[in-house]
């Protein structure tokens, strides 16, 4: 009986073990974009000189999800299905991204900013909640700056404000390339222009070689209410970076994402569904 006892005691030893090591270690997995729910209206709105593909969910409160570079709004599918149930959701693909073109005119994030301004006013729809993962957050971040009229905050996950925010080994990092393969099967399979990933790249990487370049002053002038968000083990952005943007945004509230990545919304959605509701609700 004794035996029978240990033997018991052994396996479940052995069994929290692996599953407490397969949860510390979720955040260098990649895990599939969701399926995307139903939308109740979708299409190609004319924004500045692009077509931009958006979506819409639900109804009550809006709030504007943006995905980051190289990606599309077919990330937040988890997030959609969680939100869609109390609030007027609406996701997007950035210019160049996902099934939005993109013209000759260089990427900038005032340009990219400028296009989901433009897209809530095709919509009608007035302040929103904007929900911003790595580029999204820029986006979002130069909305506080350059239109805080439209917000009514921002919740930034994995931002930076300047280029010495990213942590120059990114490239080298298996579950960032990962994601790089991904997005550019998505590409593939999404984008009018299928066959134009690298050169997409390319165009997109000009911007990121220079931008963003915002200063303590320009954060100090931020009036709207934000909260920063990464992932305990983020493969871009440095921590020491965000906790910089929190002290200078004055307000700020800052959220470390546990045994997560880049890429929490996939990795944890439950998690980062409950950050932004408490986020939303001031917590």
């Amino acid at each position: 009986m004794r035996r029978v006892a240990f033997g018991i005691l052994a396996f479940l030893s052995l069994f929290l073990t692996v599953t407490n090591a397969q949860s510390a270690e979720r955040w260098a997995g990649l895990p599939p974009f969701p399926p995307m729910p139903q939308p109740k209206a979708s299409g190609m709105a004319d924004v500045n000189d692009i077509k931009m593909y958006y979506t819409e969910y639900g109804a009550g409160d809006p709030i504007l999800f943006i995905h980051g570079g190289l990606g599309n709004a077919d990330v937040w599918g988890a997030q959609v299905a969680d939100f869609a149930r109390d609030h007027l959701v609406i996701v997007a693909d950035s210019r160049g991204h996902g099934r939005s073109t993109r013209s000759e005119k260089p990427f900038g994030y005032d340009l990219m900013t400028s296009d989901y301004v433009a897209l809530l006013d095709y919509l009608k729809v007035g302040k929103v909640t904007l929900i911003g993962w790595s580029d999204g957050g820029i986006i979002g971040i130069d909305m506080a700056m350059k239109h805080p009229e439209k917000l009514t905050r921002v919740i930034a996950q994995a931002a930076n404000v300047t280029t010495d925010g990213v942590k120059p080994d990114v490239m080298s990092n298996k579950t960032f390339n990962d994601y790089i393969n991904v997005a550019g099967e998505y590409y593939k399979k999404l984008s009018p222009t299928p066959n134009e990933y690298e050169a997409f790249v390319n165009q997109i990487s000009q911007m990121w070689a220079t931008q963003p370049a915002w200063t303590a002053a320009d954060l100090g002038k931020i009036t709207v209410p934000v909260t920063l968000a990464i992932g305990d083990h983020d493969e871009a952005v440095k921590l020491d970076h965000t906790e910089m943007m929190a002290k200078e945004i004055p307000g700020a509230k800052l959220v470390i994402l546990k045994d997560a990545s880049h890429f929490a919304m996939l990795q944890d959605p439950e998690g980062y569904n409950a950050m932004i509701r408490d986020a939303m609700a001031g917590r």
